[in-house]
């Protein structure tokens, strides 16, 4: 009982004072019932101390030169056990950042209270927004501090930073180009060790901002490949072994294609795809061996001519090892395709460096043409491996042709959905094949003549890339458009312009990088979390 009344007493002693504060015209004349209420903190009452924390944060601003000692006594509040308590000191914070000095401490101490649970995270999340708003660069810089130094709240803080602060973006970043440089600069520090889905978070939303949009200039794209170069790591030595390496240059490579198709430089990439990653090519895991090649495949279209001179050299190397001089009984038909998609774009760019590589005589004028040489057993070797693959592919496509009327009968007499199901996917599989063997088709047969024509638009649409949709069927009277076949037949400037957009959105349809479930880390930076890429896409 003595207790209780020891309460109600105190609890009524902070009212009065507050009530004292509330009505006085020159509160600095009541510095000592201020300093009473802090004094309150220290106390036993839970009631007195859920009160001192509403009055503290009121008349903070009344007091400058008790700022520190109310500021202290508000972090012990959000230490203490009680939730009512702490929940109370966190929705007084905002009002004590209206004091710009101690935003950022304020800001610091809320984000570390991200951890909590329920009611008291919905409480954090509403005064760090409220803090935001008053002073977004006071509030961020400790935020993305976190993330920088990698402290075991991050994770916590990025979810923070995607969920609650870049939606608002348009109303938090103002003046616009001045906030964006200055965020765009805390994530270029924060980004140097991060997972594959966190630098994806942070690269969309980068290019979310208007300094990197459509209108911006060259340089502000060359900005973001140079941040996913630094990710991809292209100045150490390539270590076959570290598969890890391996999926995240394959991640940035991808990242990295819609800024290529903005005009950004790919010369680092491809370098590096050159000097590091072609003469170890032999020893790469299979599947990683495909994902490269699409990789390089989908960026080739946008190679600077002088890039496509230095990577045809690695490509010809390639191609004939996988494009047989003779009919054989398998080809490896996505490499092949992958590898004659990348020839044809880098030696439309670059035509007569094919002289050289593969015999032909096509007449720029300059000389590198190398007309005088002699390069006819580079021909013959060449045009012998594309007839060698030609026939491969088409023995190969009869016998899958044969074999396709089979599967809509099985999936009529399939008993279970998981049975349907896996005929299905087999189906899909095979279309996706016929597709390729289709293109490699269509790609080789301009090859075989002495000065052969190289496909620099977007007639061939590679396998694993969505297809182009059908034309809708006629109206009477109306002509219909002549149809593509899978893909490769001649498309109109619109039809070209939405290939593009299906190259950047569907360029990596079926990468087997890392696994949906991969949990390997890349094994670089100094805290070892995982970075596995595996849920990127």
């Amino acid at each position: 009982m003595a207790a209780a009344a020891a309460d109600a007493a105190e609890v009524e002693r902070l009212y009065e004072l507050g009530e004292r504060l509330s009505s006085a015209k020159d509160k600095s004349e009541h510095a000592a019932d201020y300093e009473a209420i802090i004094a309150a903190v220290k106390g036993q009452s839970v009631k007195a101390k859920q009160l001192a924390a509403q009055l503290i944060p009121r008349f903070f601003r009344s007091f400058p030169a008790l700022a520190t000692r109310a500021m202290s006594a508000m972090f012990d509040l959000v230490e203490m056990e009680e939730l009512a308590i702490r929940i109370q000191a966190i929705r007084g914070f905002p009002l004590l950042g209206k004091d710009t000095e101690f935003v950022s401490k304020i800001a610091d101490i809320l984000g570390q209270l991200l951890t909590s649970e329920n009611v008291e995270r919905d409480a954090v999340h509403k005064a760090l927004m409220s803090l935001t708003r008053q002073d977004v660069k006071n509030s961020l810089q400790p935020l993305f501090k976190h993330v920088e130094s990698g402290s075991e709240i991050r994770e916590k803080i990025i979810c923070f930073l995607r969920d609650k602060v870049f939606p608002l973006k348009a109303e938090l970043l103002k003046p616009q180009a001045e906030m964006e440089r200055f965020i765009t600069d805390l994530i270029k520090k924060s980004v140097q060790d991060v997972t594959g889905s966190e630098f994806e978070l942070f690269m969309g939303f980068l290019r979310s901002l208007s300094i990197f949009g459509d209108s911006a200039p060259r340089e502000s794209f060359q900005e973001l490949i140079e941040i996913i170069q630094a990710q991809a790591d292209l100045d150490s030595q390539f270590n076959v072994s570290d598969i890890d390496h391996i999926e995240r240059w394959i991640s940035c490579m991808y990242m990295a294609l819609p800024i290529f198709m903005r005009g950004a430089s790919s010369t680092k990439f491809l370098n590096y795809f050159v000097k590091q990653i072609v003469p170890a090519f032999d020893k790469i895991p299979e599947e990683k061996k495909l994902d490269l090649l699409k990789t390089i495949a989908a960026s080739s279209p946008y190679t600077a001519a002088q890039d496509s001179r230095q990577l045809l050299p690695s490509v010809v190397q390639l191609l004939k090892k996988y494009m047989p001089g003779k009919v054989v009984e398998y080809i490896n038909h996505n490499y092949v395709e992958c590898l004659l998609y990348t020839f044809h774009h880098l030696a439309h760019k670059t035509p007569n460096t094919t002289n050289s590589l593969c015999g032909y005589k096509i007449v720029t004028g300059q000389p590198s043409d190398r007309l005088g040489e002699d390069f006819s057993e580079h021909y013959k070797d060449f045009t012998e491996r594309l007839t060698g693959t030609e026939e491969t592919v088409r023995a190969a496509s009869k016998r899958l042709t044969q074999g396709m009327a089979d599967f809509n009968k099985a999936i009529s007499s399939a008993k279970t959905e998981g049975e349907k199901t896996k005929i299905k996917s087999d189906q899909q599989t095979a279309t996706r094949t016929m597709r390729s063997y289709n293109n490699i088709l269509a790609m080789t047969q301009p090859l075989h003549m002495k000065s052969p024509s190289f496909m620099g638009d977007k007639k061939i649409t590679l396998s694993w890339m969505e297809q182009p949709k059908k034309p809708a069927a006629t109206i009477a009277g109306v002509k219909r458009s002549q149809p593509a076949t899978n893909g490769n037949g001649p498309a109109s400037k619109k039809g070209r312009g939405g290939m593009q957009n299906q190259l950047v959105n569907r360029a990596f349809e079926g990468l087997s990088y890392g696994g949906r479930g991969s949990g390997r880390g890349w094994g670089r930076g100094g805290r070892g979390r995982g970075r596995g890429w595996g849920g990127y896409r």
